[in-house]
């Protein structure tokens, strides 16, 4: 099993400026754990003109040097240890584009570095990786000017191409959808490369509307877009709902930027022409991307080939609990009778799920003690974790609620009930349950877990402890606790 590395903590800004948006993101690295602890950005349409004139649109211009000012001080305010500023195509391509890094470098020392279109290709999909380790198919990145393609495999990014198939340089506001699409078609038919995948990994804002649409009219329960999943036969009629659908209705969607609203059914055609050219068999969202990519590119290896999930739980879970070995500790004892249940997904998915609920089983220890299992619940089932599904962080939820509360149902079961089965919400209870037990028998001490064992035998579960310890580590509580994870399990239980 993939193991979390913890390292050094450090903080890494990174500044992006695209054609459409200029963003400032502060990043808290705690190893393979990448926090976003500050994000702000304008959307400033730098390239906006470019397809008319060549050049960077003037009033573009200044709204983003105003923010890049901003940004300046807000830098000093937070001294991270690293600064990464990129500018993309837009700037890349106008012909002024040198004239606008030297206001920059002139008005605020910012260190701003203009990337190829293969190096933002490699770095979002490095992005992607960050998020899914386990991603493989093709990612695509839409920016304002240009649109990203990189081949995933193997953990890594493979071959890649740019095409100028932005919105911004297509004026896509203006371009029936009979028109897109036939420009579309045409870059895709001359690629030098053949892409046939079975996962589009979509990267970019207006992409990620697109999925808040289809989460509303679908009326999916957990409103988080990194992960989602959307079957390629749904995407041809998402594009029909888009083009004929009111602003007002569009707008009223949770989190959805207006901003976007112009080029959003461009995007919509766009996406669905790719997964047509691709014969992909599903777009999945990934709210990783170029900087995320830039902030992985800066780690060393070893921490790169860490279990993001791991680290992020680990990391989560060591700032309120009271041992810091005993999350460790909790997989280990739990580990030899749950292995010998039949298995609710990936057997090696659900050991590294159970191992990242251990690590965060004490999460609850500083907070009010009739509201633990609730206020848990909510920051891990919406915590920004990486390497995570939707169904996985709804288990480990659901875990460490009733880590916490016996008795009640964990809050928001419409979202359970659509992303777990039966089996996997009742062996969620089971592991809660199981944490339970053995915080209560150690009192949430790792070293006193070594003097007991759980076990699963034909005859049920069974609760040793060696003599010498029998009489501090077994009382009533244990037996109390042991009696509900039994309960839960159906199983008949025993202490000896």
């Amino acid at each position: 099993m993939p193991k979390a590395i913890t390292t050094p903590t450090e903080d890494i800004a990174v500044i992006d400026v695209g054609s459409n948006s200029v963003r400032m993101v502060v990043f808290h690295v705690e190893g393979r754990a990448i926090w976003p602890v500050f994000n702000e950005k304008l959307m400033a349409g730098l390239g906006q003109d470019l397809s008319k004139t060549g050049k960077l649109s003037p009033d573009g211009v200044e709204r983003a040097m105003a923010v890049l000012r901003r940004f300046r001080v807000l830098l000093d305010r937070y001294e991270p240890t690293h600064i990464y500023a990129v500018a993309t195509a837009a700037v890349r391509d106008a012909r002024d584009g040198q004239e606008f890094l030297r206001r920059v470098e002139d008005e605020t020392q910012i260190p701003l570095q203009v990337i190829s279109g293969g190096e933002e290709a490699r770095l979002s999909a490095l992005g992607v990786i960050a998020g899914d380790p386990d991603a493989d198919g093709l990612a695509a990145d839409l920016g304002g000017a240009s649109l990203e393609l990189i081949e995933l495999a193997d953990r890594q990014p493979q071959s890649g191409v740019t095409l100028p198939l932005g919105p911004f340089s297509l004026e896509a506001e203006g371009l029936s959808q009979k028109r897109a699409r036939t420009i579309i078609q045409h870059y895709l038919d001359a690629l030098p490369l053949q892409f046939q995948v079975k996962t589009l990994y979509a990267v970019g804002g207006a992409w990620r509307n697109l999925a808040l649409v289809h989460m509303h009219r679908s009326e999916y329960p957990l409103h988080i877009v990194h992960n989602y999943r959307l079957p390629a036969d749904e995407v041809e009629d998402l594009v029909k709902y888009v083009r004929r659908a009111r602003p007002a209705t569009l707008e009223a969607i949770p989190n959805f930027s207006k901003k976007r609203l112009p080029t959003l059914p461009y995007a919509a055609v766009l996406l669905d022409e790719l997964m047509k050219y691709l014969g992909a068999d599903e777009v999945q969202l990934s709210a990783y991307g170029l900087r995320e990519g830039l902030v992985f590119d800066h780690l060393d290896a070893e921490v790169q080939a860490a279990d993001p999930l791991l680290a992020g739980a680990q990391a989560m879970g060591q700032r309120t609990i009271v041992s810091q070995d005993l999350g460790e500790a909790l997989q280990r004892w739990i580990a030899p009778a749950f292995e010998k249940l039949p298995h609710v997904m990936d057997p090696e998915r659900e050991r590294i799920v159970r191992a990242a609920a251990c690590r965060m089983a004490d999460m609850g220890a500083r907070l009010h003690t009739d509201h633990r299992g609730s206020l848990v619940f909510g920051q891990v089932l919406r915590a920004p974790f990486a390497g995570v599904s939707h169904m996985e962080r709804a288990f480990i939820a659901a875990a460490l609620f009733h880590r916490h509360a016996s008795r009640n149902d964990p809050p928001e079961m419409a979202v359970l009930t659509h992303l777990l089965n039966p089996a996997q919400m009742s062996r969620a209870k089971a592991l809660g349950f199981a944490m339970r037990l053995g915080c209560d028998v150690s009192g949430r001490a790792a070293v006193f877990l070594q003097n007991c064992e759980l076990k699963l035998r034909p005859q049920g579960l069974l609760l040793q402890a060696s003599p010498k310890w029998a009489d501090m580590l077994l009382g009533d509580t244990t037996q109390k606790r042991l009696d509900q994870l039994g309960e839960v399990m159906g199983l008949p239980v025993q202490i000896l």
